[in-house]
Order: C-alpha cells, then structure tokens, then sequence
C-alpha cells in the first residue's frame, strides 16, 4: 500500500507542477525509488508513458484556459512550456484536432484527460512463479535493429522482424546458444527518450553465446546485473498479462525495483522467461 501511495503523492507533485518545469529527482524522491522504475512502473500501469500523459494534462488545461479566460495564446503557451506559439499550436491541435485560435469559439469538441490516480484492485490470488538471479557479465549475439517504442502490447515492429527472419539465420543463432537463457532469445536495450511514444530501441534475435560473433550478425555485451526471472507457461497474452503483473503487483510488494538494463524474453514451447534488471530497495 506504501508503494501505491508514494506513485500517488508523486502525481499530486506533477499535477501542481503542470505551469512549471518538473524536477523528476523530486517526483523519485516522492515516489521513493529511481526515476527510471517510476516513468517505467507508469507506462505499465497507465498504458502511456509519463511524459505523453504530462502533455495531455498540459494540453487539457490549455484548452480550459482559452474557453475560459482571456488571456493571449503566447502567454497560454508559454504557462505550459512552449516557448513559440508555432509548438504550442502543434501540440495543441495534435491532441484537441483544432488550433487554440479555433478551440476559442463555440462548436468545437475538445478532449479532456483527467487526472490520474492508481488504485488497488484486489483480484483472484494467482500465483507468480520468479527467481532472483546474480549473473555475470555475458555476451549475446543476433539480428540487430532499430525499432520503435510501443508503451504496451505487441510492437508491429518486431512482430514483423519475426516475420522476415529467414530460416538460415535463425537456424544459425540458434547454434550460437551456449549459456543461460538458453536457446532464441529476445533482448530489448538501449531505450531512447524515456520510453514515450517517441522513443526507440534496439531489438536482437539472439542467443547468449561464448562464440564468436558471425561477420553478418551484432553482439552486445551485457554488463553484470542482479535479474528477476519471472516463469510463465502460456501464449503471447500469458506472457503480456505476466508483464502487467510484475509492475501492478510484483514490484509494489517485492522490495525490488527496476534499473535500466536489457529486457530479455526467453521463450521455447508454450514456456516462457522475463528477465528484467533489478536492485533492492
């Protein structure tokens, strides 16, 4: 309950702090663990990433303010952050479909998000299955691509990497295997902007190997790190549902949180491995 109280102060901080500019080192000091875990446990639990939510609830005052009130759209703009009325104007009607000038007159709908605040649910006791693993430094070796961020379920991106895998290569990774998590693996790293509807990654197809990187395949070293390994036995929608579970229910009540690391899924026959980088609280 702590755990959900401290999310819950901290979006009482950034919903004071909407006109000015957020001090994320104050809202992990709300929340009580890193910045990182917190806009990660967010995007999990709310379905957007923070910074996505934060424009909402910025746009959505915004347009308040313009039916309203009388002030000018520059000095709307810069309340909110913009420094030139032209990015106010885009942010604006990228939300609202209109632009603050049309938002003014009557006839026009415009979108309101509220403010969020998380809740305890209390559902059907089913059991999660985990392990806390020290590993040391290792290497995997895959396909390798630049892919977008998607906050929350199934990235077309990489479902479509799986798609044009040829049988040869994944023949060929899959020979490379000769450490744990064994067989085909999936690594995401290297997480730009936040993980918002912005951001990117890296995605491998790979294998956690002590071989020598093939000349048409990447490698990357990944440095020692305490994992939490979740089992989950089941499909794709198992295996999503288990990765909602680790943020609304395993990291409030585990002592753990999640650093910036690789995410690894490990999957072979209807059974499945998350391995995800933690510390103690």
């Amino acid at each position: 309950m702590d755990s959900l109280e401290n999310m819950n102060g901290a979006l009482n901080y950034i919903e004071e702090n909407l006109i000015n500019e957020i001090d994320f080192q104050e809202v992990s000091r709300i929340a009580r663990c890193s910045e990182y875990h917190f806009k990660r446990m967010f995007s999990f639990l709310a379905g957007v990433s923070l910074s996505e939510y934060i424009r909402r609830r910025r746009m959505t005052l915004a347009a308040f303010d313009l039916k309203h009130g009388n002030e000018k759209v520059i000095d709307i703009a810069w309340k909110y952050g913009y420094h030139s009325p032209d990015a106010f104007t885009r942010a604006f009607q990228s939300l609202h479909g209109v632009t603050p000038t049309e938002a003014r007159r009557d006839g026009h709908s415009l979108k309101a998000y509220p403010k969020m605040t998380f809740q305890l649910t209390i559902k059907g006791g089913t059991e999660m299955n985990y392990k806390i693993v020290q590993k040391d430094a290792f290497r995997v070796v895959g396909w390798k691509n630049r892919v977008n961020l998607v906050p929350a379920g199934t990235n077309p991106e990489i479902s479509e990497r799986w798609e044009s895998i040829s049988d040869e290569i994944y023949t060929q990774i899959e020979g490379l295997s000769d450490l744990e998590p064994k067989g085909i693996i999936n690594v995401c790293t290297n997480f730009s902007d936040e993980r918002s509807q912005d951001g990117e990654l890296d995605y491998y197809i790979a294998a956690a190997t002590t071989k020598k990187c093939p000349e048409n395949l990447d490698e990357l070293e990944i440095q020692e790190y305490t994992w939490a390994v979740f089992e989950v036995e089941g499909d794709w929608d198992k295996v999503q549902d288990a990765w909602e579970r680790i943020y609304s229910e395993w990291f409030p009540s585990a002592g753990y949180e999640h650093i910036e690391g690789p995410e690894i899924l490990a999957s072979k026959e209807n059974k499945s491995e998350i391995w995800m980088t933690v510390r103690k609280k």
